[in-house]
């Protein structure tokens, strides 16, 4: 928004069209605001990294967790984490691709349009429900009507149905904006749908898609609430996605609000978790260069 502001004043005062005193307000509260925003930030960073570093080291991300998490460290923390999240996109992405490409390609006929529009209510409805609401179905639902008790797998599940309304709705706009000379030449060389849906729809929106997954993940990774009610507070390791798992953010959680003497610990564990979407986000922009190159 900043940037789009400066251009247009810019663009004015090339054309010769002086600046009002409007103007230069309109520059000085958007300065002020990035200002804010970046002063938070490195607010925010800067005191988990300073905070965290003195705890950090390689029997900390390797050894097991000791007296609560005031001592040892976080490696079965760190397999359930990447347990919970791999389940979690493992079920979302190929459901949320689907649904996405049904909504944006297949709606098209009257029923179709009828149900679309119910199916993006419901979508935006589910999107605005509480994550502690989102927990407590996940309880009822996996752990209890499923019979999946307090596992990694009923965690990944429920995870997976808070962060399937923010992937479907980001997907499907992506889609909408493929431009009508794109899909009018396909309809031209006479491409199947699915030829068209895997050969130029989705490698056209991948950027969108990237992002759409790296906002899930990064949602999924510092959720705290639906995870307390379906995948377990146990801080061993588990054997299989059918066992209990404490993740990351849930471990940070207990450690600044119920054990004492846990904050270097859980300043430590919050360092981990930044350092955590740093890497993700990196590979997410190697993964969308590489697709752009191949495009």
């Amino acid at each position: 928004m900043y940037r789009v502001v400066v251009s247009y004043m810019n663009s004015l005062a090339i054309k010769g069209v002086p600046r009002t005193s409007a103007d230069n307000m309109a520059r000085i509260i958007l300065s002020l605001s990035i200002l804010c925003v970046v002063a938070v930030f490195v607010w925010l960073t800067s005191d988990v990294l300073l905070s965290g570093w003195q705890g950090l080291s390689v029997n900390f991300l390797t050894g097991s967790t000791i007296d609560s998490g005031r001592a040892g460290g976080i490696a079965p923390i760190l397999v359930s984490t990447l347990a919970v999240v791999g389940i979690c996109l493992s079920v979302a992405l190929p459901l949320g691709l689907a649904v996405a490409v049904w909504l944006s390609e297949f709606s098209v006929t009257e029923r179709g349009l009828t149900v679309a529009v119910w199916l993006r209510r419901l979508i935006h409805l589910l999107a605005g429900v509480p994550s502690i609401v989102i927990g407590l179905f996940g309880y009822v639902f996996f752990c209890q009507i499923m019979g999946l008790g307090y596992s990694l797998l009923a965690g990944g599940l429920s995870l997976a149905c808070m962060i399937l309304p923010l992937l479907i709705s980001t997907m499907e706009d992506s889609f909408r904006s493929t431009p009508m000379n794109i899909r009018q030449a396909a309809a031209a060389l006479a491409i199947s749908e699915v030829g068209f849906i895997t050969k130029v729809l989705i490698p056209l929106s991948a950027p969108a898609l990237s992002a759409a997954t790296i906002l899930s993940l990064g949602r999924a990774l510092a959720e705290t609430a639906v995870l307390l009610f379906t995948s377990g507070y146990v801080t061993r390791m588990p054997d299989s996605i059918s066992d209990p798992g404490r993740v990351l953010s849930v471990h940070i959680f207990d450690l600044s609000m119920n054990v004492t003497g846990g904050d270097q610990n859980a300043y430590s564990s919050a360092l981990v978790l930044l350092f955590l979407l740093f890497i993700l986000n990196s590979l997410s922009k190697v993964i969308l260069a590489r697709v752009k190159i191949k495009l």
